[in-house]
Formats: C-alpha cells, sequence, structure tokens
C-alpha cells in the first residue's frame, strides 16, 4: 500500500469513531430517536471489509455498522438525519437507524430481528449469479445469531449454490449479556462453515491489516465464483449491548485488555512504524472528521420532522409501467 491509501483508511477509522462518539452523546441529550448500538471498538472490520467495495456490490449491515455506511458512502447528513428522526434521512423520519439503508449505494436496512437479513442477502447474490453479474454481497451479523435458524438456512442456500456472497461474523464475545460459552461449544463460529461446504476463516477483528488480507480473500473468491466464505472477526464493543447497557456482566480487567488492543490506536502505531508524520496527520484527520460530523449535525438539526400524513406514504411500491 501507498501512503495516500493508508491514511485514506485512517480516516474512515477516525470518522467513524467521531460519529459514534457524537451519536453516543446525543443520545445521552435525549435526541436520539430509537435505540443506539455503538460499534465503538469495531471500526476495523467494517473499514477493512467495505474500503475496495465495488459501488454496485451490496452489504447489509447490522446495528452495530454505522461504519458500513459511510465507507460505502452513504452521505453523513442524511446517515444523521436518519438518526435524529428527520424527514433527510433515508427513511424519511419513519425509522431508527437500525432499519434505515441506502440503496442508491448498495446499503440494505437491517431488521430487528438481527440476522434475518442473511437470507435477503443470499437472495441478491442468487440475483448476481443467475444474472452473471460481476457483483458480490456482504452480510454481517453477529455470533449471537448465528445460532438462529433463517442464518443457517442462509448459508445452506448460498453452500449449495455457491453464490457470491461473504458471511462476516463480528464477534464480540457477548450476544446481548451472553457469553460464547454459553451460546455453542466450539471456539471459533466459523468452524460452523464447513458443515456448509465453504471456508471458515477467522482473524482478529481489531486488526485492520487481518481483516483486509482476510476479506480480500474472501471478496475474491466471491467474484471468480468460488462460493461464499464464513469470515469470523474476533472483536470488541466498548459499551454495551446498547447506551441503556451498563453491561455489569463483563470485568473492568476484560474491557482494558480490549482497549489496548484499539483498533485505531493500533493503525496510527503503523503509520508511526512507517516514518510517517503522525502527529501531522492526527491533527489534520480530526480536524477533517470534527467537520464531515459537525456538518452533518447541522445538516440534521435543520431538518424539519415529518408530519403526520406522511406516515400514510411509501407504504407500498409504485408500480413499474410498461414504457
Amino acid at each position: 500500500m501507498d501512503e495516500r491509501k493508508e491514511r485514506e483508511l485512517y480516516f474512515w477509522l477516525r470518522l467513524i469513531r467521531e460519529f459514534e462518539d457524537r451519536v453516543s452523546a446525543l443520545d445521552k441529550q435525549g435526541k436520539v430517536q430509537g435505540g443506539v448500538y455503538s460499534g465503538k471498538g469495531q471500526e476495523a472490520v467494517t473499514v477493512g471489509v467495505c474500503h475496495d467495495l465495488r459501488a454496485d456490490d451490496w452489504v447489509f449491515p447490522l446495528h452495530r455498522d454505522l461504519g458500513a455506511f459511510l465507507v460505502k458512502g452513504a452521505d453523513p447528513g442524511r446517515l444523521m438525519a436518519q438518526i435524529l428522526g428527520k424527514r433527510d434521512g433515508f427513511a424519511k423520519g419513519k425509522d431508527s437507524f437500525l432499519h434505515g439503508g441506502d440503496f442508491s449505494h448498495g446499503i440494505f436496512g437491517a431488521t430487528s430481528m438481527l440476522g434475518a437479513t442473511l437470507p435477503v442477502a443470499v437472495g441478491s447474490a442468487y440475483k448476481f449469479k443467475v444474472r452473471k453479474e460481476d457483483r458480490v454481497a456482504i452480510a454481517f451479523f453477529g455470533e449471537g445469531a448465528s445460532s438462529r435458524g433463517d442464518v443457517h438456512e442462509a448459508m445452506n442456500f448460498a453452500g449449495v449454490h455457491k453464490l457470491p456472497v461473504v458471511f462476516v461474523c463480528e464477534n464480540n464475545f457477548y450476544a446481548y449479556s451472553t457469553p460464547n460459552e454459553l451460546q455453542f461449544a466450539v471456539e471459533d463460529v466459523a468452524s460452523r462453515a464447513q458443515g456448509y461446504g465453504f471456508k471458515g476463516e477467522v482473524c482478529s477483528g481489531n486488526d485492520l491489516h487481518a481483516v483486509m488480507k482476510a476479506a480480500g480473500k474472501a471478496i475474491h473468491r466471491a467474484r471468480g465464483g468460488e462460493g461464499p466464505t464464513f469470515l469470523e472477526c474476533k472483536t470488541y464493543r466498548y459499551h454495551g449491548h446498547s447506551e441503556h447497557d451498563r453491561a455489569t456482566y463483563r470485568t473492568e480487567e476484560e474491557l482494558v485488555t480490549w482497549e489496548s488492543r484499539d483498533p485505531v490506536e493500533r493503525w496510527e502505531t503503523y503509520l508511526g512504524k512507517r516514518k510517517y508524520d503522525i502527529a501531522s496527520i492526527k491533527t489534520e484527520t480530526t480536524e477533517r472528521v470534527r467537520k464531515i460530523v459537525d456538518d452533518a449535525l447541522a445538516f440534521a438539526e435543520g431538518s424539519p420532522l415529518p408530519e403526520g400524513p406522511e406516515a400514510m406514504e411509501d407504504l407500498y411500491a409504485t408500480p413499474v409501467t410498461e414504457g
């Protein structure tokens, strides 16, 4: 990689972190419509997987994947408006961030039933294969959702038909408050891939280099007609399941241990080892990302709330007319 690319990756890590921190602060101020599920600490996963996707590839994010929206090209102002429940958000103020999607940038909205978007991702990948389109679907899910029936059905179908989909498991070790050892009897969730007939791979989700390498291989296999990959990224969320969860089920030592592996700080260390002027890069990037988030918030706060009658709009798809 050249310096330009490495600095670009740093920008994405910092932008996501700044956006996450601002949303958490807004939630404490009572300005957010709906729940907030912070992905702080998991930035390397979304950056590592999404940074080199093509514009017509599709991603199916989780509730903690705000970063996937930004890296895939969603407008930060509209994203913030979505979070604040404003008319200029993706759902026109009719839904929370959790369910927001941006079809113009290939981003499908999640559902409250985490993992339920995997069959939709697989359906998209099936369409890509049938129409011989050089496109890939990226399906994010958590280790807790990996035990759901629709996740099994999606992976089984994808394996049978060798579809161009990458299943990205963000294993942050807790399904709300349930630790891994009470969820499944295997050390790596990705070992389940063998039962579906495709490759499973495990990497450190806090190491951007590791995620990029593993994701790059998986996406290359998918594009080449070699079928799906189950990519497990072992990472950690700094906040609780949601902002109202105090996460008393984990120890301070555990949290500090994972914070010492912070993906943003690790990339800063790497840039420093590359002999770049890291102090200058940090200052420049801080100013840049703060302005982007400031502008996004100003846009969102200036956006109107939806009016009551608008609730009855967009209930049905626009009919396709013969032309």
